[in-house]
């Protein structure tokens, strides 16, 4: 029996921030569109001219969406993978950024987070349209071995791939750089006060407008969508979270998650079920979560206390938290049936 399911179970606001439209002198604008960047995107401003900023803010994100998602035919990822084995694509610089960005996590984690997932992510297809299964091995070690982000090549401004059948996916940063590109619209529009919210990747630009830090709550992964077991307070900070709740199928009784492993070809097993990344940059908390997840509690908060000004809390199935050096200056634990790790 198998049975799809699919739960956006992301970093979202606890604190209604309604209250503060009227109580300030700029106005506040919102504007939500969805299957945006394969997700639902809003994002609020308060400016005196929020409909100009939020044009601004959403046809950068429809730029980015159009030349960095996996297929279409005005994308330059397509490109870059149709291309694979020649000699090459010449990519914009946003592309370029992207990609060599991906290539950085990919290299610091030793490929546990790999930008050339996309054959493995494409025979699984877990979260489209089409019901999920699980592949045959045969064709599982087919598609690992089409990967390596060793295999990348970035040669001025193209990007090539040196083994025909290979491909990139950029999905598990991209939404990041575009969360990265609003916040800076925003605040070069004068934007002072403003929340991104891209399918869970979220933005805090500035403080909430009373001056307070926003309150973003952290999704308890055991409990339904909406279930909270903490609260970040924050400004200027971006809050990514990944978990194996977000979209998966179930085949013979057996849960089958997105998240996969690049050593096994298999959703990533290791007793992790939530990692939420804080950190300036989103594009650094987006990569970061996935790879957090995929390296394990241990190997993952060990990883994040080496780099300045990112902080992290993974989550395991035995309710225990295992957080980074400064996430708890942060946070605030709200369910005592989550423990912190001795």
């Amino acid at each position: 029996m198998k049975v799809r399911g699919l739960r956006i179970a992301a970093a979202v606001l606890l604190l209604s921030v309604l209250p503060y439209f009227a109580a300030c002198s700029p106005r506040e604008g919102s504007r939500t569109e969805i299957n945006l960047l394969g997700t639902t995107c809003s994002v609020s401003v308060f400016s005196s001219r929020p409909d100009s900023v939020l044009d601004k803010a959403f046809a950068r994100l429809w730029e980015i969406d159009k030349t960095m998602k996996y297929s279409g035919e005005e994308s330059e990822v397509h490109l870059i993978n149709l291309g694979a084995g020649g000699p090459g694509v010449s990519v914009s610089p946003s592309t370029l950024d992207v990609v060599e960005r991906g290539l950085y996590y990919s290299a610091l984690g030793n490929g546990r987070f790999d930008i050339t997932i996309g054959p493995l992510v494409s025979l699984w297809g877990i979260g489209k349209d089409e019901e999920g299964t699980v592949p045959p091995l045969d064709e599982i070690q087919k598609a690992l071995n089409l990967m390596g982000y060793e295999k990348v090549h970035v040669e001025g401004d193209r990007v090539r791939l040196e083994e025909a059948g290979m491909s990139i996916d950029l999905g598990g940063i991209a939404k990041g750089y575009a969360a990265d590109e609003v916040a800076s619209i925003l605040k070069e529009n004068g934007v002072e006060s403003g929340l991104i919210n891209l399918g869970g990747n979220v933005f805090t630009c500035g403080t909430k407008p009373d001056g307070s830090l926003w309150r973003i709550g952290v999704q308890d992964p055991t409990d339904m969508r909406g279930s909270y077991l903490g609260v970040l307070a924050v400004a200027d900070k971006a809050v990514v979270t990944s978990g194996p709740y977000e979209r998966f199928f179930i085949q013979d009784g057996k849960r089958y998650h997105h998240i996969l492993d690049t050593e096994t070809g298999f959703p990533v097993d290791n007793g992790v079920i939530s990692a939420t990344i804080l950190a300036s940059l989103s594009m650094d908390a987006d990569g970061l979560s996935t790879l957090v997840f995929s390296l394990g509690p241990e190997a993952g908060i060990s990883l994040i206390d080496s780099l300045d000004g990112i902080e992290a809390l993974v989550i395991t199935g035995d309710k225990v938290l295992y957080p980074s050096s400064g996430f708890s200056s942060h946070f605030t634990l709200l369910d005592d049936s989550f423990t912190y790790a001795p």
